[in-house]
């Protein structure tokens, strides 16, 4: 057996001869090669050349057109923003429902990937076999609904009563945050390894788009409507020859002499079928859609799964995707389906390995007569640490998942708890009991993970602070930020800096504050906690300047304007004070922890007078806290 996993048990279950694979060698050979196939060869090469040339522009320029990418569609349903990749993925769908799916056939870089890589499979002598599920290949549609429908869903019944369904509409189709949404170089390597090469080997050509990509739910839909098919004349001989050199898996000699057109949703009009017909009896034209054409005829397909199997199959490709879903914050969801789909054939082959008494995998005899041979014992190994860092991947992720659960619990809020050194005293019983429990968590899946999960670590470093270890918490975030980039590492940063200033090292909080304000210049609360770094180390004049600038990009920071009315008022400016009292009391709520936060603030600086009007608008709005301002 030259291609594919397969066991007597399953030979039995087929019952679709092609003929073509009866000749011999000789007459196979008899194919014409498709020239379809090097024209589309060559428009995927162009697309791979204009993708690359995308991102050089955007490197030397710092601007360019948004990715032209339809998962950026998401974007656009969450949030409105009009892009490329929203327009490219609408008009593809519009021309899917014209001619067919043949976007994904000519145009996509992940089915330029999956055929290079079937390419050279062939040319090592490995033909890729295609694995046929009867309940994976609803994988993609769910997940496209997932992305692209239920944003809209979520939207409708969380969405407050004065606001749209469909946020309003802005113009995003130009960037300088090209590489925003992306995964790193280090992820998209193995991404492009694992759904392009492992895919095909273990899935058959196009594994990938069968069982994994949620564009091609999409496009699947879509394609049942279209009038453009591939249709046959009354020239067909049945030779086979169409399905010989499918590599969309399609069964395409049985399909036209069952309904006179390829009815199978996974035809991408790659027209190699066409351009090997030996009789010309195959051609593009426009007809009956799929959705128009009676079932009653159809022929049994073969499956590469019983039942049983499909069923565990089923639940092993949840969890499997469950465990891989961005583990780490690395794995985006695209790579997570392709890998949950390698991970559902390893066990299910794993289990039939097992049982069965004969078992061969591309011309590898696993097993026979009962007995493991050495290839057998080589998949099973290779099976086994695979779905071992599967199962330590779900392992990690319960821990990060748990942790969050208990992150999400806390009740004290940021500003209080940062408002000095030890909040030990503002945590509820309750508080106390997620950070004791989420800490466990977080410990124990960053002890025992592979690789640095900087928003997971971020938590165990908020946990930390609210323990009473702030200098643990420090190094934590010092840590994190140097595994991120952009905002999160500028919030890292922040929190750092604050942290800093509560331990009095007033020269380290400065400089993380100003990293952070290099990241993002208009985090407000930076400005705030530069500004007491500065007044703290005496230089109360660049103080002054950066908490005035803070107030000029939003005249309603109840905290910057405090703080420059305690500035004025210690430099014997009253009036100049007075003001800026008067502008913070405008946005002040009255909530006394938010009253006593401002107060725990200003007394920090030596700002008394103004601390204590605080404290006591704060125990008149709660005279319990009269106990605590008696401490």
């Amino acid at each position: 057996m030259k291609s594919g996993c397969v066991s007597a048990e399953v030979k039995k279950q087929r019952s679709i001869e092609l003929p073509v694979l009866k000749t011999s060698p000789a007459q196979k050979s008899d194919i014409r090669k498709s020239k379809a196939s090097r024209w589309r060869a060559a428009v995927l090469i162009v697309l791979t050349l204009l993708m690359i040339a995308h991102v050089v522009q955007w490197w030397l320029m710092g601007r360019t057109v948004s990715p032209i990418e339809p998962s950026e569609t998401m974007y656009t349903l969450q949030r409105g923003a009009i892009n490329a990749g929203f327009i490219f993925f609408a008009l593809a769908i519009m021309a899917t429902l014209i001619f067919g799916r043949f976007v994904c056939g000519w145009g996509c870089h992940i089915v330029a990937i999956q055929d290079f890589c079937a390419w050279i499979l062939k040319k090592i002598g490995l033909t890729p076999k295609p694995f046929r599920s009867r309940l994976l290949v609803y994988v993609p549609l769910i997940a496209a609904l997932y992305m692209f429908a239920w944003p809209t869903v979520l939207r409708a019944f969380t969405k407050p009563e004065n606001e749209p369904l469909i946020p309003a509409f802005t113009n995003h189709l130009v960037t300088s945050s090209f590489w925003e949404t992306f995964p790193t170089v280090a992820v998209a390597i193995p991404f492009l390894f694992i759904c392009g090469f492992m895919t095909v080997y273990f899935l058959g050509s196009k594994g990938f788009c069968t069982y994994a990509c949620p564009y091609g739910g999409f496009f699947s839909l879509a394609d049942k409507l279209a009038p453009g098919k591939i249709r046959v004349t009354d020239a067909c001989n049945q030779c086979g020859h169409c399905t010989a050199t499918c590599t969309s898996n399609v069964l395409v000699h049985a399909e036209v002499k069952q309904y006179g057109m390829v009815v199978d949703p996974g035809c991408m009009k790659c027209m190699d079928c066409i351009s090997v017909c030996p009789n010309d009896a195959l051609y593009f034209g426009f007809g009956k859609p799929t959705i128009a054409v009676p079932k009653a005829n159809a022929g049994k397909k073969s499956y590469s799964l019983t039942w049983p199997e499909e069923i565990a199959g089923a639940v092993v490709f949840l969890v499997s995707f469950l465990a891989v879903w961005d583990a780490y914050q690395l794995v985006p969801m695209l790579m997570a389906l392709g890998w949950a789909t390698i991970t559902t054939f390893l066990a299910l082959r794993t289990w039939r390995l097992l049982r069965a008494r004969e078992l061969s995998f591309y011309g590898f005899n696993l097993k026979s007569s009962g007995r493991m041979r050495k290839a057998g014992w080589g998949f099973l190994s290779f099976a086994i640490v695979w779905i071992g860092l599967n199962a330590h991947s779900g392992w990690v992720r319960y821990h990060e998942y748990q942790g969050e659960g208990a992150f999400q619990k806390l009740q004290i809020p940021d500003e209080l708890a940062l408002a000095q050194a030890n909040p030990d005293s503002w945590l509820s019983p309750s508080d106390r009991q997620n950070v004791i429990e989420g800490k466990d968590h977080f410990q124990t899946a960053s002890h025992f993970g592979l690789f640095v999960n900087s928003a997971a670590l971020s938590k165990l470093a908020w946990f930390d602070y609210l323990s009473g270890d702030a200098e643990q918490s420090v190094q934590l975030l010092a840590q994190v930020a140097r595994h991120q980039q952009g905002q999160a590492r500028a919030l890292s940063l922040y929190y750092r800096g604050t942290i800093l200033n509560r331990l009095r090292r007033y020269e380290q909080a400065r400089t993380n504050l100003d990293e952070a304000l290099s990241e993002r210049p208009d985090l407000i609360l930076a400005r705030e906690e530069k500004g007491e770094s500065l007044w703290q180390l005496g230089r109360r004049d660049e103080a002054i300047s950066v908490w005035s600038d803070a107030v000029q990009r939003n005249a309603g920071l109840v905290l910057a304007n405090n703080q420059l009315a305690g500035a004025a008022a210690s430099l014997g400016r009253s009036a100049e004070a007075l003001v800026y009292e008067k502008q913070a009391d405008q946005f002040t709520p009255d909530n006394p922890l938010y009253h006593w936060m401002l107060a725990l603030r200003l007394e920090n600086l030596g700002m008394n007078e103004l601390a204590e009007k605080h404290f006591q608008r704060a125990i008149q709005l709660d005279p319990g806290l009269q106990s605590r301002r008696q401490r």
